[in-house]
């Protein structure tokens, strides 16, 4: 990061010929827009895998966290229980699993940024499936 920032530097005084008092603007807003990428939401599953994911909650997650997520052989998954728990905890959970716990691992059939989707829609309120 810090060998980036030098780069950015030396283009914005030298390949941009900026004058002295426009450089800082130029270096704020650029690193504004490289912090406001990195912290850009995983990719939306396209709809079909959406369908697959919301049936695979519903249905296997269901068994053990109850159908409607209000808890059961689980703890209930509704965003008023999960609001105090760090998102990459959450994803962490569902793809590895919880040793000493019911909970297995589910990264043999999920991509880490299908867990990402799932916990946001966990969080947010999980869609009933149609």
């Amino acid at each position: 990061m810090v060998k980036l920032i030098g780069e950015i530097r030396y283009k914005i005084r030298y390949k941009f010929k900026c004058k002295r008092g426009y450089k800082a603007p130029l270096m704020a807003l650029f690193l504004w827009n490289l912090s406001a990428a990195a912290e850009l939401p995983a990719e939306s599953p396209a709809a079909t895998r959406r369908s697959e994911l919301i049936s695979l909650v519903r249905q296997d997650c269901g068994s053990c966290h109850g159908l409607t997520l209000k808890g059961g052989l689980g703890p209930a998954l509704l965003p008023a229980t999960l609001k105090d728990t760090p998102a990459d905890s959450l994803k962490a959970t569902i793809l590895y699993g919880r040793n000493g716990t019911a909970m297995p691992p589910w990264q043999r059939f999920l991509t880490e940024a299908e867990a990402e989707w799932i916990v946001s829609q966990l969080q947010k309120g999980f869609p009933l499936e149609k």
